[in-house]
């Protein structure tokens, strides 16, 4: 496989909820053009999936993906953000953060009805509350200038039966991306920007689904660009378009990948 340009070469990055799915693929990416990537895992038992993301990541030949590794953090917790970027900072013997990739997120359909408080907690302490305090968190460890990439959803702005609480904290997420792409630009040099995935082909996305052809019937009947879902990969690529030092002038903004699926 031939080496990516190191377009990223020497960038410190630090990517939530990266063991597998979506943020695996975007640690992968972010190494592969040169970044020193910081992977993090909820729990005990995402240990093996993050330690194959790691071989993954030094597999790529990037300039520093040797150098990778793994944090075990529960970011739905109030203590895990604070113990991910103080153990980040701590192995990087205090050199600063130029990308966070707030990646970290959880998804429980249940229809309004049926909705419980444990529900409500179980995703907007991850999805919500750990995406502020990380970046809380990252702030007095950011360089100058740094990159802050968050992800949203398309269900952000579609409507799906049963989605109302996750669709609400991805509608936070790009109300995040807005106000702290104005908050951090000039006294950070940080530009915000967030990518909304549709339909990807991941674990958690599959077991939704039954990922079954019939299940994913609709979501194809409004997606021009091909009949099928997207893929990790597809959905790494934008975001590390934004970390690159190309898209200094882009901030602020949420990037829809999902292959032109039409609005319901």
């Amino acid at each position: 496989m031939a080496q990516k340009p190191q377009t990223l070469d020497g960038k410190v990055a630090l990517v939530s909820g990266s063991s597998k799915g979506i943020g695996a693929a975007v640690a992968i990416e972010l190494a592969s053009r040169g970044a020193l990537v910081v992977t993090n895992y909820p729990f005990a038992s995402l240990k093996e999936e993050a330690e194959s993301t790691l071989a993954k990541i030094r597999a790529t030949g990037g300039s520093h993906a040797t150098e990778a590794y793994a944090i075990e953090s529960d970011l739905a917790t109030l203590e895990g953000p604070k113990h991910l970027v103080e153990e980040a900072v701590r192995q990087l013997s205090g050199r600063k953060i130029d990308i966070l990739v707030n990646n970290a997120g959880r998804a429980s359909p249940q229809l309004l009805k049926d909705v419980t408080v444990d529900q409500w907690e179980f995703q907007v302490h991850l999805n919500g509350r750990g995406t502020l305090l990380t970046t809380q968190a990252v702030l007095p460890h950011l360089a100058k200038p740094s990159r802050i990439v968050n992800l949203s959803s398309g269900g952000a702005r579609q409507a799906y039966p049963g989605t109302s609480i996750y669709n609400g904290t991805k509608s936070m997420i790009e109300s995040f991306t807005r106000c702290w792409a104005v908050e951090l630009g000039r006294e950070y040099e940080c530009t915000v920007n967030a990518v909304a995935p549709g339909a990807t082909n991941t674990d958690a996305f599959n077991a939704l689904t039954g990922d079954t052809r019939e299940s994913l019937e609709p979501m194809l009947a409004m997606t021009p660009a091909a009949s099928r879902i997207g893929e990790t990969e597809e959905i790494a690529y934008a975001v590390a378009f934004f970390c690159e030092e190309r898209a200094r002038w882009i901030t602020g903004q949420v990037l829809q990948v999902n292959g032109g699926t039409l609005m319901a």
